[in-house]
């Protein structure tokens, strides 16, 4: 299967800046333009429909973060810089908080091991531990401002604090056991900038509320939050998360993703810039998004419909989530 998904997309695997650039600025473009006519009008339901649509852009948009941690550094030039003051330091999602971290997931000999920073055994958990899962996301807006606004600031102040905050708050990542390790090379220096940018932003929106008040920040982070809830929701699906520990082989790795193709319409929201290929991305993880569908149409053909590849693929959002549901109350 892995040998088949290189030989059949060896033509697709060049990232391309004519769709990576507009797609990435008309998301941003679109999520802050309705976030600011969520903050101006005065009309309730205009500010709840803007709000929605601003989280729905600025997801997708944040979201090209995927894409960086594996993209070659020199595919596409500038895009990442962009990224960074664009949507990352604005969203107070800088790239650090994924680079050097989402790899390790990809690691054959880490995924699904207490190793890997982005697996958890949700299917092995109760079944409260599930909203528990997906509310905490609410508290992601909060949490990045106190980290850069505060946290950091005293963290120049306080090394040992700095280490803490590195070690546990300066990840994406779902596994509580997670430590990371201090940066290095020039990656230690992209962090120093993307960190600063960071703190600048936090404490302007923070001070902000002084000639403000409380309202924009406010919709901010609600609508902030709401994206963040929708990237907790993608991901209680984006794996079967049945692993209890041990390492896995690349086919059991493989049929642990989850692929959500064609005729599953509503995939493209919550599971934007590829994700709904997931278990692909698995197979092929430097594969650009935008080829990621043609992939799937190329292996799907020439493997068939009762390949090991076909059984990674389901139907839809809600088919994923009851699975999930009924997999926690039988060890309940």
């Amino acid at each position: 299967m892995l040998r088949s998904a290189v030989d059949l997309t060896r033509d697709l695997a060049e990232a391309r800046p004519g769709i990576y650039w507009p797609d990435m600025l008309v998301s941003a473009a679109i999520g802050y333009g309705s976030l600011a006519l969520a903050i101006l009008t005065q009309h309730i339901g205009v500010a709840i429909a803007a709000g929605v649509v601003a989280a729905i852009a600025l997801y997708r948009a944040l979201l090209f973060i995927h894409e960086l941690t594996h993209i070659h550094k020199n595919a596409l030039p500038g895009f990442r810089f962009a990224w960074n003051l664009l949507v990352g330091i604005p969203m107070l999602i800088p790239s650090l908080m994924y680079e050097g971290v989402h790899t390790l997931h990809h690691a054959r000999t880490r995924y699904g091991t207490a190793d890997d920073p982005e697996y958890l055994s949700l299917a092995l958990m109760k079944p409260w531990s599930l909203p528990v899962f997906l509310l905490t996301a609410v508290l992601l807006p909060p949490a990045l401002l106190f980290r850069f606004a505060i946290l950091t600031p005293l963290g120049v102040l306080f090394p040992p604090l700095r280490r803490f905050v590195w070690e546990r708050f300066s990840s994406l990542s779902i596994n509580p056991q997670f430590r990371r390790r201090p940066p290095e090379g020039a990656f230690r220096r992209m962090v120093f900038w993307q960190e600063l940018g960071a703190s600048a932003w936090a404490i302007t929106l923070l001070g902000s509320t002084y000639f403000l008040g409380w309202r924009p920040l406010l919709i901010i982070m609600a609508v902030q939050a709401f994206a963040a809830v929708l990237n907790q929701l993608r991901t209680l699906v984006a794996h079967l998360w049945e692993n209890e520990g041990e390492a896995m082989t690349v086919t059991a790795q493989y049929l642990d993703s989850v692929n959500v193709p064609p005729p599953a319409f509503l995939a493209p929201v919550w599971a934007p810039v590829g994700l709904r290929y997931h278990a692909l991305h698995h197979l092929l993880p430097s594969m650009p998004y935008h080829a990621l569908g043609e992939a799937h149409r190329r292996l799907h053909a020439h493997l068939g419909g009762q390949s090991t590849y076909e059984q990674a693929s389901y139907p839809g959002l809600f088919m994923l989530l009851g699975r999930l549901a009924r997999n926690t109350m039988r060890k309940d």
